[in-house]
């Protein structure tokens, strides 16, 4: 059985050996999880404005999003307890500018 949060090397969906890449994505394919990790992209937040920013999403899939996003090491509470990304999940959003690059000259391509 599949741990609760996908880690590499683990089952995950698409994977029974659990590559990396692949345990990925079963994460960041979670509802609200690519959403989270790109509002907390300039700076920490508190759950508040991080669920403002996330078009109100209910506080319990917040909560248990950002605590699969804490398991995994992606993001921590600060010492205010706001949400921040670790120098991981920084680097995640790093890797995932290029892939907004590319969404923006797609609807830019479509609506032309």
């Amino acid at each position: 059985m599949a741990p609760k949060v996908p880690r590499p090397g683990t089952p995950v969906r698409g994977s029974t050996t659990g590559r990396p890449l692949l345990a990925a994505m079963d994460l960041l394919g979670r509802r609200w999880t690519l959403r989270i990790l790109w509002e907390l992209r300039d700076g920490a937040l508190g759950s508040r404005a991080l669920r403002d920013r996330c078009d109100q999403m209910s506080m319990s899939v917040l909560y248990a999003r950002l605590a699969d996003l804490t398991e995994s090491g992606l993001v921590r509470q600060d010492a205010a307890g706001a949400y921040e990304l670790t120098q991981v999940g920084a680097a995640l959003n790093l890797a995932l500018r290029p892939l907004d690059a590319w969404a923006r000259r797609w609807t830019a391509d479509l609506l032309e």
